[in-house]
C-alpha cells in the first residue's frame, strides 16, 4: 500500500529565493507564509502543518477588513454576503484567502500566482486575481492585480496581512512610525462610527514612539505621502537599529496596524500586523475610497518590506 507524506494545511509550498532574502509562497489563499534573510525571520508566519492563524500573510479582496452585518448596496441592488466572523457578525476579508491559488510561472527569485473568482451570492462579479511575488537584496515585493472580467461594474478594494516581527524585541519596546493624520473610531464591533485627528492623541505615530502598552486594531488614514506617492510604516527597535520598512504605492491608501491583543496562545501580542489597504473597514457600506472597476478594467498595486530601514 503506497505511504503519501500528509499535505500541508496551506497546500502546496513554493519558496523564492536570492541575495540571502528567501520567501514562501503558499496555494491556500496565494499568500505569504514565510520571508527571512539570511535565516532571520521578518514575518510572524506558521508552519507547513498549520492552517494559517490570524490571517498571517493573506491576500485580502475583494474587500479588506470587516462589512457590519455583511450587507451593503451597489448599483441599486441590496446584497447579503456570508458571515465569515461571527462573533462580530460581519463579512471578514474578502473571498480569495482560503481559496486555491494556481500556479502560474516560477523563477528561482519570483512567482506568479493566481484565481479566478466566480460570481455568487453577495459578490456577483467575477475577478481575475494575479499576484507576483519577489525577492531581491532590496527586500520583498509584491505586485498584484485584479481585472473585472465581467459585464457589470465592480466594487473592489485591496489589502495584504503580514504581521511584522523584530527578533529579541517585543511587541511593547518597537517604535512605531505610521505616517498618517487620521484614525478610524471604530465600536465595540471593531466597525467604524466616525474619523479623528491623531495630532495630540494616543494614535500619534507620525514621528517614531514606542508602543508600549498601547492596544492597535486601527485603520490609519490621510497618510502623508513621500515623492513617489507612496507611503511607509517603520518599525525599530530601541536603539533605533535592526528595523523594518513596510512600504506601499500611491494606490494605498489607509494603514491598518494591529498589535495581536485578540490572538490565542503564544501569538498574542508577539508581533505587529501592518496592512497596507485600499480602503477603510465597512467601505462597501460607507463608499469611502471603494473603486469601481469597469468591466475590462485592471488595478495594479505594489507594496513590499525593506529590512534595516
Amino acid at each position: 500500500m503506497e505511504t503519501r507524506e500528509p499535505r500541508p494545511l496551506s497546500g502546496a509550498q513554493w519558496t523564492i529565493s536570492a541575495a540571502g532574502h528567501e520567501a514562501v509562497i503558499v496555494e491556500v489563499g496565494g499568500g505569504l507564509r514565510a520571508y527571512r534573510q539570511d535565516g532571520v525571520e521578518h514575518l510572524d508566519g506558521y508552519a507547513t502543518d498549520e492552517m494559517c492563524p490570524g490571517s498571517a500573510g493573506q491576500v485580502l479582496a475583494p474587500w479588506p477588513n470587516r462589512i457590519r452585518d455583511g450587507v451593503y448596496t451597489f448599483g441599486g441592488r441590496s446584497l447579503q454576503l456570508n458571515i465569515t466572523e461571527p462573533e462580530r457578525n460581519t463579512a471578514l476579508h474578502g473571498l480569495v484567502n482560503w481559496a486555491s491559488w494556481q500556479l502560474i510561472e516560477q523563477r528561482p527569485d519570483e512567482i506568479t500566482v493566481g484565481y479566478d473568482l466566480l460570481p455568487q451570492p453577495g459578490y456577483p462579479w467575477p475577478l481575475r486575481l494575479r499576484t507576483r511575488w519577489s525577492v531581491a537584496a532590496e527586500g520583498l515585493r509584491g505586485e498584484h492585480e485584479v481585472t473585472n472580467v465581467g459585464v457589470e461594474p465592480a466594487p473592489f478594494g485591496f489589502s495584504v496581512h503580514p504581521y511584522l516581527r523584530l527578533p529579541g524585541v517585543a511587541v511593547e519596546d518597537i517604535a512605531l512610525r505610521v505616517p498618517a493624520q487620521t484614525l478610524m473610531v471604530v465600536d465595540s464591533r471593531l466597525l467604524p462610527v466616525g474619523v479623528t485627528r491623531v495630532a495630540g492623541t494616543e494614535y500619534d505615530y507620525t514621528e517614531p514612539r514606542r508602543i508600549g502598552d498601547a492596544v492597535l486594531d486601527h485603520a490609519f488614514g490621510q497618510v502623508v505621502r513621500d515623492a513617489d506617492e507612496g507611503s511607509a510604516v517603520t518599525l525599530t527597535g530601541p536603539d533605533g537599529t535592526g528595523g523594518l520598512r513596510i512600504w506601499a504605492d500611491a494606490q494605498f491608501g489607509w494603514w491598518q496596524v494591529y498589535t495581536g491583543d485578540t490572538l490565542p496562545g503564544e501569538r498574542f501580542r508577539r508581533s505587529v500586523a501592518v496592512e497596507p489597504m485600499t480602503c477603510p473597514p465597512d467601505a462597501f457600506r460607507s463608499g469611502r475610497d471603494v473603486i469601481v472597476l469597469a468591466p475590462g478594467d485592471t488595478w495594479r498595486g505594489v507594496w513590499g518590506i525593506r529590512p534595516g530601514s
